[in-house]
């Protein structure tokens, strides 16, 4: 059996919990060597919570790259951290595993793949939606033919609002509800196309006074955008700030022959009534009384679990990641992230010159 991957988590809040609890189920794999976070109480919570033991905290992410003897770097840290963080552990000789997106700005990102390719390293980029068992199994039936041909592709995530204060700056977040949510139905459809997109067309609420609910929000609360691929097949990805109820993951596909539709968040095998309040049903559900179906292993159905699996035994064979997971697909959605806040703000449809489309 190949050695454990060792691990340095860069974080120890929401995003470093999911992930954490992904290392937790393969231990015989990963080990986590040290944790960081500028709160060092957190470090201490989450690796109680998990059952961590023999790892090093830090309260500084320098000091932690420069004393820890790692095989990656994952970075679960706020948004406007991603690049600087990433290039130091690249530096460092580390691999790294970069939560979305994978820089706020283009050119940070692309700093990111130029230094991964000169240290010879890799990037990972943690894009759950691609590890979702329902979806890969949605994505299965339509290899077999099972829709016919697929045409078009609707995929939307949204809820109320993000828990986090960083959310509402484009500063430290790199946008609004598109790049904070959208990024994921983005990431996936350009996936499932090898980043082979020809054009596209967006709306947004424009941040502010402008936006539907959240005025104090810098960035847009409602984002919608249509993208044709080179193939032929048309999808609407939808992103906003201004749903109640909890978290919604819809993605529908159509094909000539059939359709399929998937509910990443709200399908589970439980449906109960609760008066007091069950402790939790879904992410981000405002209320948990009356008439809900309480997730059943919501991290493992969303993707997480599956995604670090593959990063580890990436990483023990020192190859990249499939289609979708790769640092340089990390680059391509925030590329794209950032086109349809032009079409939007520009009012303007946009073609992909790469392809040589005009």
């Amino acid at each position: 059996m190949s050695r454990k991957v060792k691990v340095l988590l860069a974080g120890a809040a929401f995003a470093a919990d999911l992930h954490a609890d992904a290392y937790s189920r393969i231990r015989d794999k990963a080990e986590i060597v040290a944790i960081v976070d500028k709160n060092i109480e957190r470090v201490k919570e989450l690796a109680l919570r998990y059952g961590f033991t023999g790892y090093v905290p830090y309260s500084d992410i320098d000091e932690a790259l420069e004393k820890t003897e790692c095989d990656v770097v994952d970075i679960c840290l706020p948004n406007f951290l991603h690049a600087s963080v990433a290039i130091k552990a690249l530096e460092k000789g580390f691999h790294v595993i970069c939560e979305k997106p994978l820089a706020t700005k283009v050119e940070d990102a692309v700093k990111i793949i130029e230094t991964a390719e000169r240290m010879g390293k890799k990037v990972y980029y943690a894009e759950d939606w691609l590890g979702s068992p329902a979806l890969n199994k949605a994505l299965e039936l339509i290899e077999k033919g099972g829709i016919g041909e697929l045409k078009f592709i609707r995929a939307r995530e949204c809820h109320s609002g993000s828990h986090s204060p960083f959310a509402q700056t484009i500063e430290y977040c790199g946008g609004g509800a598109m790049m904070h949510l959208g990024i994921h139905p983005v990431g996936f459809v350009l996936a499932l196309k090898n980043n082979r997109w020809e054009s596209l067309t967006a709306l947004t609420s424009g941040g502010l006074e402008k936006n539907l609910m959240h005025k104090g929000m810098e960035g847009e609360d409602w984002s919608a955008a249509l993208i044709r691929f080179e193939d032929g097949t048309t999808a609407v990805l939808e992103a906003n700030f201004v749903t109640r109820g909890g978290m919604e993951d819809y993605i529908d596909f159509y094909g000539d022959q059939g359709c399929l539709h998937v509910d990443l968040t709200f399908s589970s095998a439980l449906r109960g009534f609760s008066i007091p309040g069950f402790d939790y049903t879904v992410e981000k559900a405002e209320l948990t009384t009356g008439w809900s179906r309480p997730a059943v292993d919501e991290r493992y159905n969303l993707g997480y679990v599956s995604e670090i699996a593959h990063f580890v035994d990436c990483i023990q064979k020192n190859c990249d990641a499939k289609v979708g997971l790769r640092g340089i697909d990390g680059l391509e959605a925030v590329k794209v992230i950032h086109l349809i806040y032009k079409s939007a703000r520009e009012g303007i449809h946009i073609k992909n010159e790469a392809l040589g489309v005009r």
